[in-house]
């Protein structure tokens, strides 16, 4: 908010001095014109100013070298904002008494307004040389150091004006202002707060501290502050809208399109809170109404880069990312340095699996703002998919010591692929949540019990689609005892119908689809459904929800499949595990309670087809003979690390291949220069084609002859297929849980003998089984029995283990006892 100088009426015809006013304006004035001038400075200082000119020009009519008439004639010409005139009579004052500090002060301000600040500010130096107590100058030295953008002299020159005025509000008001740009925030507050004591109505002091309270994310405080701004001037159309901004904050959404609605019928021309009022309108998921307010604001300012930027943001939610790229694009002309927009502009890249510019983005905006919430992260994530190491142990030990730091480093899934410490994150997550979710104050379910024939359990993604999650668990709801359980899964992902979103409407006693429902309507939907049970099988991956969550919604809450560790959310009750995965001594590293499955804790279908007919090896890529080590694991789980392991397998087993998974088209061609660097002929990687369908992948799959998992993020849904393809898996386990979900499913399908503990183990192991036929068919021909004696791939069996998990569940809540681990007891398997 802009704080006009303070001009001085005071007349100065001599400099300053100890002897009565009378006597001052004798040696300056006429008689015979000492009554026209009192008239005049009467009628200016009550703001009659259109009265008193004339008067003014009298007066100088009679005696042009009236110091006085020049003077205060100047003062008017500013006060209507007539900048050059004001000077010219100002100065034309000065000549006749060039040590008069009132004038110099308001010339000051009549230069500061015309945009000359370094002239002005030497105007009010020259006052201050000439009356060293003079609070008025100060003052206006300190708004225009402020302009200047020199925050900490500006706030030494408003201390001064308070120490020769203590009861000068307007300072400590600008004294505060200059604190919060230094940000030195709790200093500022104080001094809102001594203006405040001196003028309780002081509406700008108000709405300041507001601001301040903002900075500290002290966003309830922010809010009364505003309220008392407004209080006292209902008009203050930026209260408003910083209303608006504090609710946002809160998460109180709808209200804060409110308050931004009220600052535009106060101020129907206000580009900022139409800005404003699209955030709070795309945070309600009303997305074409965000886009409608964005391009309201542009039309009013079309030189509004953030506009353009979050006009992009709405736009990549509705998925119209080329459209949304456009929009950044555009911020990024208007503001070349606008780093968000190249770090939103990466992440729609990134979502078109178009790495290499995704790469590019990110960089940029690393090279204009390092200290971007969560932007180093998902820089590394992003050259791990194209699988680009330069600087890699640099960046993960950067990051590992930004967790540590409890900075906004990275994105707790960020962490999977390279971090191989649980405490590290735990900390990460804890600190993302509470970044970003704090708990609603106020939950959305209050304690009821409900008295239902069937436990009523929601599951909910956006991956209710042809997706690896959905492809293990689809198996899973079509088990579920009906006659126990009543199921509704709540989509947050677009509808668009294809045969498998069909497969899974259909078991559902419900199917919600929520892409467009704000997260306060899901959560009260869930309220009104009786949930009892809420699965999130997204945790922190794509297209989550997190606020759905932490308004508490349902009695039980539970994190599963979607994300391989903790979420860090006191609001989630339970974590699915099993003591392989998540071992007892793990789980001081888990915000969320332990239910235990027997066996594994994955769920796969038992019903998923294989396609019939396997293409033979030249139609799948690969050389007619040879062995195939195989990875079909996103290339973003690939470490140096772990690459050099293999390139050193395919130095030892002639005539070997490794058959690679291209997640994206980047990928390859950075893989096989890494080949090549460690001695590897880049043909000796093979890249799979893409194929539509699941069961020809698994078809395919039976050509390799062992599966090399990554760690420490290891194979998950493809490990699965591997295994129900036929193909041996190796894997490494670790110490987090991403790191020892190969492991589980190897466990649970009777190949605990393929679980190493190191990179050296799993090296050693890898060659033995490739220089042994005779060790690996054998191992080929146990998986192959396995597969129908032991538990990994008995959807049944699982179905009826996690309904176990969740009964304790609803029976412990039933109790009003509060979460706490256990572990199902398995059913008894047949003997084999």
């Amino acid at each position: 908010m802009k704080h006009r100088s303070r001009i001085d009426l005071r007349r100065g015809g001599r400099p300053f001095t100890n002897e009565p006013p009378s006597r001052q304006i004798a040696a300056t004035i006429s008689q015979s014109h000492a009554a026209l001038f009192a008239q005049a400075l009467a009628l200016h200082q009550a703001g009659r100013l259109a009265e008193a000119e004339p008067l003014y020009r009298q007066v100088l009519q009679a005696e042009p070298r009236h110091f006085d008439g020049l003077h205060l004639l100047g003062v008017i010409h500013y006060q209507k904002g007539e900048y050059p005139e004001a000077i010219r009579r100002i100065d034309a004052a000065l000549k006749i008494n060039p040590n008069a500090a009132a004038a110099h002060n308001n010339r000051g301000s009549a230069l500061k307004d015309a945009g000359q600040a370094k002239e002005a500010l030497a105007s009010y130096e020259r006052a201050i040389a000439l009356k060293a107590d003079y609070a008025e100058a100060f003052y206006n030295r300190g708004n225009v150091l402020r302009e200047l953008a020199r925050f900490a002299d500006a706030a030494d020159s408003y201390e001064r004006a308070c120490a020769f005025r203590p009861n000068y509000p307007e300072a400590f008001n600008n004294r505060g202002s200059a604190l919060k740009s230094l940000e030195r925030f709790d200093e500022a507050l104080a001094s809102y707060d001594r203006a405040i004591a001196l003028k309780p109505d002081y509406a700008e002091a108000w709405f300041n501290r507001a601001n301040t309270l903002a900075a500290l994310r002290r966003f309830d405080e922010a809010l009364a502050s505003c309220d008392k701004a407004i209080a006292f001037k209902p008009d203050l159309a930026e209260a408003h809208n910083n209303r608006g901004h504090a609710l946002e904050k809160l998460r109180r959404f709808g209200e804060a399109v409110e308050s931004y609605d009220q600052a535009l019928g106060l101020a129907p021309n206000y580009a900022d809170a139409f800005n404003n009022r699209g955030n709070a309108l795309k945070e309600l998921k009303q997305f074409d109404a965000a886009i409608a307010s964005y391009d309201r604001a542009i039309a009013l300012r079309p030189d509004h880069a953030d506009a353009f930027f979050n006009r992009g943001t709405a736009l990549a939610e509705l998925q119209r990312t080329d459209e949304a790229i456009a929009s950044y694009d555009r911020a990024i002309a208007l503001d070349p340095g606008h780093a968000h927009a190249y770090y939103d502009r990466g992440t729609a890249f990134l979502r078109l699996k178009r790495l290499d510019e995704a790469v590019l983005c990110y960089g940029r905006a690393v090279a204009l703002d390092p200290d971007i919430d969560y932007l180093d992260g998902l820089y590394l994530h992003a050259k791990m998919h194209i699988c680009d190491w330069t600087h890699f142990e640099e960046d993960c030990a950067r990051l590992q010591a930004g967790v540590a730091d409890a900075r906004a480093v990275a994105f707790p899934f960020h962490l999977l692929a390279w971090c191989e410490s649980p405490a590290v994150q735990h900390a990460c997550a804890k600190f993302y949540v509470a970044d970003k979710w704090p708990p609603f104050p106020v939950p959305v379910w209050r304690g009821e019990r409900y008295a239902h024939r069937r436990i009523r359990v929601a599951y909910l993604s956006a991956d209710f689609c042809d997706h690896p999650v959905m492809i293990l668990a689809a198996g899973l709801f079509e088990r579920h005892d009906r006659t126990r359980f009543e199921t509704t899964a709540v989509s947050f992902g677009p509808d668009k119908p294809d045969r498998f979103r069909e497969r899974l409407r259909a078991p559902f006693d419900r199917f919600v689809e929520a892409h467009a429902m704000s997260d306060e309507a899901v959560a009260k939907l869930l309220r009104e459904l009786e949930i009892d049970i809420a699965v999130d099988l997204n945790g922190f991956t794509d297209g989550a929800r997190p606020n759905v969550f932490v308004r508490r919604p349902v009695p039980v809450q539970v994190n599963y499949l979607g994300y391989a560790g903790t979420l860090g959310r006191e609001d989630c009750d339970y974590v699915v595990a099993d003591r392989f995965v998540l071992p007892e001594e793990a789980q001081a590293h888990f915000t969320e309670k332990v239910a235990y499955l027997p066996d594994s804790f994955m769920v796969n279908d038992s019903g998923r087809p294989i396609s019939a007919g396997t293409p033979s090896r030249a139609e799948a890529g690969l050389p007619d003979h040879g062995f195939v080590f195989c990875c079909f694991n996103n290339t973003a789980k690939i470490t140096p690390e772990v690459f050099d392991v293999w390139m050193r397998l395919l130095g030892e087993i002639d005539g070997s291949v490794l058959w690679l998974s291209p997640t994206n088209s980047s990928a390859p061609d950075n893989l096989r220069r890494e080949a090549e660097r460690r001695g590897v002929a880049p043909d000796r990687l093979v890249f799979a084609s893409r194929v539509r369908l699941n069961e020809d992948n698994l078809a395919r799959l039976r050509h390799a002859d062992l599966f090399l998992d990554t760690a420490p993020y290891n194979a998950h849904a493809t490990a699965c297929d591997a295994l129900w393809a036929g193909v041996p898996v190796l894997t490494c386990s670790g110490a987090t849980f991403a790191s020892r979900v190969a492991g589980s499913l190897l466990g649970a399908v009777g190949l605990p003998e393929l679980i190493t503990g190191s990179l050296e183990d799993y090296e050693a192991l890898a060659l033995k089984l490739a220089r042994d036929p005779a060790l690996l068919a054998s191992l080929r021909q146990k998986l192959a029995r396995n597969r129908d004696l032991y538990p990994l791939f008995d959807t049944e069996r699982f179905t009826r283990h996690i309904e176990a998990a969740y009964t304790v569940m609803w029976e412990r809540a039933q109790r009003g006892e509060p979460p706490r681990s256990f572990a199902v007891e398995p059913i008894a398997r047949p003997q084999s």
